[in-house]
């Protein structure tokens, strides 16, 4: 790789794992449409779909490690949540990331389509502002399965699975705002460890543009999430929405050909 190549991929990397951190995602729905569409329009080489997924699941095993080592003080780790959902989650996406290699690279952005709207969608229900630190309680059986769904999906894809697995713990599970995107990133990094793990093992990683994207990450998504602990909750929300709303309506127009 160039020199020019290395610094976009760096840059490109670390504006998703700022963002991971800033609003408890991975960075896959960053960093996907970001590698899919970006490299080709400055002159980069352009990534398959399947190299992608290999990409955007170390990127996202590495920033959601590092966002949790910077919230791990702050009170807003939740372990019963991270339990009950990160194992579910972590089972579904180990079947989603061996499954995805047999699926054709349309159908891969096909899905990834699909969960976007999905999450625009769950973002944009009317929900009630809940905050603090306090007694959370939820539905352990409803997490556990709405986890393993999504695990299923995002293996397919790459991702942890945060930016569906989000809105579920606002909209559906009503956790506090703070809390979910702390316990988001723990729960994402374990259902990591099955994406990562069957993107290595059907060999979907590029290692050399990995490398790169995983450094800049766990310099960036720290970043990110020291400074939400700072940021008004509602803004924090919003921001993640027009960011997956914007995501799945590119996604779409690539998909039918607009």
């Amino acid at each position: 790789m160039t020199v020019y190549t290395i610094t976009m991929l760096f840059v490109l990397g670390f504006l998703g794992a700022f963002i991971s951190g800033l609003v408890g995602v991975g960075g896959a729905i960053i960093n996907y449409p970001l590698l899919l569409y970006v490299p080709p329009l400055i002159g980069i080489a352009s990534f398959g779909a399947h190299e992608i997924t290999g990409i955007v699941a170390a990127q996202v095993f590495f920033s959601t490690l590092a966002g949790v080592l910077a919230y791990r003080k702050g009170g807003y780790l939740n372990k019963k949540l991270i339990i009950s959902m990160g194992g579910s989650v972590l089972v579904g996406s180990v079947i989603g990331s061996f499954g995805s290699n047999g699926f054709s690279e349309h159908t891969i952005n096909v899905i990834y389509g699909v969960l976007a709207l999905l999450a625009v969608f769950m973002m944009f229900l009317p929900k009630k502002q809940v905050e603090g630190q306090g007694e959370v309680t939820f539905n352990i059986t409803l997490a556990g399965i709405l986890a393993f769904v999504v695990g299923v999906a995002a293996g397919v894809v790459g991702a942890g699975g945060s930016f569906l697995l989000v809105p579920i713990m606002l909209v559906v599970l009503k956790i506090p705002t703070r809390i979910t995107i702390a316990s988001s990133l723990a729960i994402t990094f374990i259902s990591s460890i099955g994406s990562v793990s069957g993107k290595l093992v059907t060999h979907q990683i590029p290692w050399q543009p990995t490398l790169v994207i995983v450094i800049a990450s766990l310099i960036a998504a720290p970043i990110g999430a020291k400074l939400a602990q700072k940021m008004n909750t509602r803004m924090l929300q919003n921001i993640l929405a027009i960011l997956i709303m914007i995501t799945a309506i590119k996604i779409w127009l690539d998909v039918l050909g607009i």
